[in-house]
């Protein structure tokens, strides 16, 4: 599929930078260095609740996502990219929010899936040395300068997590919503690895794990491992929609210069049920 035939939409909804960079080593680099002054140490903190409540503000009203995790390295044309895309696709026919690191490779394939279906993305960028450009299928985007509060964004507003191959990043990721179940901080949403082969090594590794009784058993049912979209669909609509009684995207307050949400979540699933009922009777 070439990009002439899934434009980027004209207009995203909201961009909103990192603070305006300075020249020298990058905010986390500094703060992580060691102990500092306690002014300068206060600054950090004040720097981290200004990154906190511009997500908050940008991702309050994107309704409930699935954040899609895999490396920016696979471009278009690559058997993973063009996974990519149709698991983006599937998400926003369920009526999800795509949500993604907002950058290249696996990011921006689901993103475009999402977007030539019809759906809404998300993107959670990073300042990095080698600037990370948003790409041009995301509606709506904010970039961070911190990967921790990035993280928080990433698992805040995601009701299922689907990991597609990638490397350190996409691992830090995934291990972090596993313990964040494991440790019962966040519920036990589903955790989807996107396939079989890649994966196996790490699987091996876990089942050496518990055979170490470094994990439980159940530990190892915290995901599915599959290479089926069908599968990994059903996965999630089973345990997201079924199980947790979504609620309805919050209510925007004039006083503190919100938008009312012209997307809501429970309008678009009683679309999506509608049009699958209107189909069955077709048939």
């Amino acid at each position: 599929m070439s990009a002439k035939h899934s434009p980027p939409r004209e207009k995203r909804v909201e961009v909103v930078p990192a603070q305006e960079q300075v020249p020298g080593p990058p905010p986390d680099r500094l703060f992580l260095i060691g102990p500092r002054s306690r002014w300068k140490e206060l600054l950090s903190v004040l720097g981290f609740l200004r990154e906190f409540i511009r997500g908050f503000r940008t991702l309050h009203f994107v309704g409930p996502c699935v954040t899609v995790f895999g490396s920016a390295r696979f471009r278009d044309g690559h058997p993973f990219y063009e996974l990519g895309q149709q698991i983006g696709a599937r998400l926003a026919k369920l009526g999800f929010t795509v949500m993604t690191g907002g950058g290249p490779g696996i990011m921006e394939a689901a993103s475009r899936g999402a977007h030539d279906a019809g759906g809404f993305t998300v993107g959670c960028n990073i300042v990095l040395p080698e600037e990370q450009v948003i790409n041009p299928w995301i509606d709506c985007s904010v970039t961070f300068d911190h990967f921790f509060v990035r993280k928080v964004m990433l698992v805040k507003y995601s009701y299922a997590f689907v990991v597609m191959p990638g490397g350190f990043g996409t691992m830090d990721e995934l291990f972090e919503a596993l313990v964040l179940i494991q440790t019962k901080k966040i519920q036990d949403f589903p955790v989807v690895l996107m396939g079989k082969q890649y994966y196996e090594p790490l699987l091996e590794l876990m089942n050496r794990m518990h055979a170490e009784k470094t994990i439980d058993a159940p530990d190892l049912k915290l995901l599915l491992v599959t290479d089926s979209i069908d599968e990994a669909m059903d996965y999630i609509e089973k345990h997201v929609l079924t199980s947790f009684g979504l609620p309805e995207t919050p209510h925007a307050l004039r006083v503190l210069g919100e938008e009312p949400s012209k997307r809501s979540f429970l309008a678009r699933l009683a679309k999506k049920k509608a049009a699958n009922e209107e189909a069955r009777l077709g048939s």
